[in-house]
């Protein structure tokens, strides 16, 4: 019991941290050109354990697309919605992951047959310690910090993400991000 408190407490720690310092002047913001692509496939290999332990089918299609962006910051917008849409689907349930890329902009959508969120709890699912699922008990994970992290990322580089879904029917997150070169200089999305 003290163990997962301890672990439960670290994890807030860390997301608190990682926040205020998104939200500092001192947050190195370091774009570079890369394979988005080969990103998100790397990072759904690395959760393998997790959507294989509870027999999920994932249907993943994934353009070819080079983005320019803060690979590093990024990689926590996509872990943190694959890693919700795994726990909030059911045993067999589906995920489905795209990427795709039109002229001005790459779109990501990580979408799944999970639970849902109500229209009432989606306004308020980027803010700081909000969490949609008020059942879920300290044992289950999360703090509330984890979408406010991938807000706070995707404007970091002039991006949106958009929500929808419906109880019982599943969720559908959309990232929008520019594929135009950032000013390395200047924060972004502040």
């Amino acid at each position: 019991m003290i163990e997962l408190e301890t672990d439960r407490l670290s994890k807030l720690s860390d997301n608190l941290l990682k926040l205020t310092s998104l939200e500092s002047e001192n947050q190195p913001f370091d774009p570079k050109r890369y394979r988005l692509d080969k990103q998100l496939r790397q990072i759904i290999l690395s959760v393998e354990p997790q959507w294989s332990k509870k027999d999920l089918l994932l249907d993943i299609d994934l353009d070819e697309v080079l983005i320019f962006a803060d690979k590093e910051l990024l990689s926590h917008v996509w872990i943190n919605l694959i890693r919700n849409s795994i726990k909030f689907t059911p045993v067999k349930g589906k995920i489905y992951i795209r990427l795709i890329q039109t002229p001005k902009e790459a779109i990501v959508r990580i979408s799944d047959t999970g639970i849902g969120i109500t229209h009432e709890d989606q306004v308020h699912l980027f803010e700081r310690f909000f969490k949609a699922d008020k059942s879920r008990n300290r044992t289950a994970g999360g703090n509330g910090l984890g979408l406010s992290i991938v807000k706070k990322i995707v404007d970091m580089h002039v991006g949106t993400i958009d929500v929808d879904s419906q109880v019982g029917v599943g969720t559908n997150f959309t990232i929008y991000l520019p594929k135009k070169e950032l000013n390395p200089n200047k924060k972004q999305g502040l």
